[in-house]
């Protein structure tokens, strides 16, 4: 059976809007990550979309951004958190590595400042969004998390490895035995 994920970056935060590396360090919303995710909300409320679960990172910025969505009960897991930076935490982006074209990541350059691997990150996050599609009951699912552990996800599923994650985007993945496709990004603009 066919099941369909949606995978959410949280929306617009302080961090963002100053162009500073957020990862395992966290930043409220901005009056805008707000606006858009109540827009999101309308939207999939508009397209009937339900969801038999919803899911968020333990961070605030995720959990915040889902409630906005939705009120219906929600589970925050620790495996949808975003990619740990090490000592770049709070840092300006300018500070980032570029990415590796091969690969289309950072790769491990984050280990050696106490981060985390792109691997790393690739495999929690897609060891917990398979366990959650593979629940019985899980047909329709939101997951709120973040753009770098969703860009390591969208690595592993996508042919497109550029794909933009904007803030409050959902990327739509269908699944079905072991397998996720992506679909399409639903934008709140």
């Amino acid at each position: 059976m066919i099941k369909t994920l949606y995978l959410m970056r949280h929306g617009q935060t302080l961090f963002n809007q100053l162009h500073k590396i957020q990862g395992a360090c966290d930043s409220p919303l901005t009056q805008q990550g707000i606006d858009d995710a109540k827009k999101v909300g309308r939207m999939f409320k508009d397209k009937g979309i339900i969801f038999d679960h919803a899911y968020s990172s333990t961070q605030e910025r995720a959990s915040d951004t889902l409630e906005l969505i939705t009120n219906q009960p929600y589970q925050r897991l620790k495996g949808l958190k975003e990619w740990n930076f090490g000592v770049f935490e709070g840092e300006s982006e300018r500070l980032n590595p570029k990415p590796d074209p091969k690969i289309g990541s950072y790769g491990d350059f984050f280990v050696q400042y106490g981060g985390e691997s792109v691997d790393d990150v690739q495999q929690r996050v897609n060891q917990t969004l398979t366990e959650i599609m593979e629940q019985p009951d899980a047909n329709n699912v939101l997951a709120v998390s973040h753009g770098g552990a969703i860009h390591s996800f969208v690595l592993k599923w996508a042919r497109d490895h550029t794909i933009h994650i904007p803030n409050c985007s959902a990327m739509k993945f269908s699944y079905d035995n072991g397998v996720f496709k992506y679909e399409e990004t639903i934008e709140a603009d």
